[in-house]
């Protein structure tokens, strides 16, 4: 069986879109995987299982991209089109059957697990490899609990101020998670790097991570930790995926579309569309109430 998986551009969006994927790799377990995605969510896929080929394409103008996708699909006959940008291109592919994404109400996950007549919807994954959590070992060897920070966004609007960071991984490391370690996650690139900076200064004994991993690595650094907590991004959704207890901060973006999602994992939303207005007792409340059922779970 041949599939062709037109993946999100965007990191969080292709996370959660991993729960169909992984759900056909149960369905049909002789499945070749090829799998479209932009240059930035592309890392996603890398270590899925039966992936026959990743095709990475970036925009160009007049949307000339799908054009250069469509000469290299035509040729094979699909099982299955799964578009979930939703263009037209599976209309214009030789399909026994085609599905792709249709805006609505609900959860971001909902809306994907709909594509395919899921309901509940398949909970998203993240593939890691050996060497990613070999790497992920020496970076966070065993010891203290890790809590993980992601103090990034891709825009400045969804930031919590850095000094609430520092505050509430004090409060942690001083209460349910005694004498934890911070690790400090944050992607690639001067600009990520310039918004994690002012929280590794108010953490100083942080362990620093920011733009120094791929994303499978970050995934298998995230599975170690006991709690992530971070603004609405691609980095929260990938240590949801990865089963780490999340808090997901909301203030501008919608949490009842891009709450995380998994079997531990929260939203706190500001009472208003301003980030500053998150307080610590909130997000505090929140991961000790998390900590405390991933212990009893």
């Amino acid at each position: 069986m041949r599939i062709l998986f037109i993946a999100p551009s965007r990191i969080g969006d292709a996370v959660l879109a991993t729960g169909l994927i992984d759900h056909l790799l149960h369905r049909y377990a002789d499945a070749r995987f090829t799998l479209v995605a932009g240059p930035i969510s592309a890392e996603v896929f890398s270590r899925m299982p039966n992936l026959e080929r990743l095709i990475v394409i970036e925009k160009h103008r007049y949307d000339l991209h799908w054009f250069r996708l469509w000469a290299m699909a035509v040729k094979t006959r699909w099982d299955l089109v799964l578009d979930i940008r939703g263009s037209a291109l599976a209309w214009f592919l030789r399909a026994r059957r085609r599905a792709g994404m249709r805006i609505g109400p609900g959860p971001k996950i909902a809306q994907l697990g709909r594509i395919l007549g899921l309901d509940p919807p398949p909970p998203a994954v993240f593939w890691t490899a050996a060497e990613d959590r070999a790497r992920a070992a020496l970076l966070l060897p065993p010891g203290p609990p890790i809590v993980a920070l992601g103090p990034t966004a891709n825009w400045t609007g969804k930031i919590w101020p850095p000094e609430r960071f520092a505050e509430l991984f004090r409060r942690l490391a001083a209460g349910p998670l005694a004498a934890a370690r911070a690790a400090i996650l944050a992607g690639p690139g001067t600009a990520e790097r310039a918004l994690a900076e002012p929280v590794l200064a108010l953490i100083p004994e942080a362990i620093d991570l920011a733009g120094r991993l791929t994303l499978p690595e970050a995934a298998a650094c995230l599975a170690r930790a006991a709690l992530f907590v971070g603004n609405d991004s691609g980095l929260m959704h990938i240590a949801a995926a990865a089963g780490t207890p999340t808090i997901g901060l909301f203030g501008p973006t919608p949490a009842d579309e891009y709450a995380p999602s998994g079997r531990a994992a929260l939203a706190v939303r500001s009472p208003t569309a301003l980030m500053e207005n998150l307080s610590v007792d909130a997000a505090a409340d929140a991961a000790c109430a998390l900590v405390a059922s991933a212990r009893e779970a």
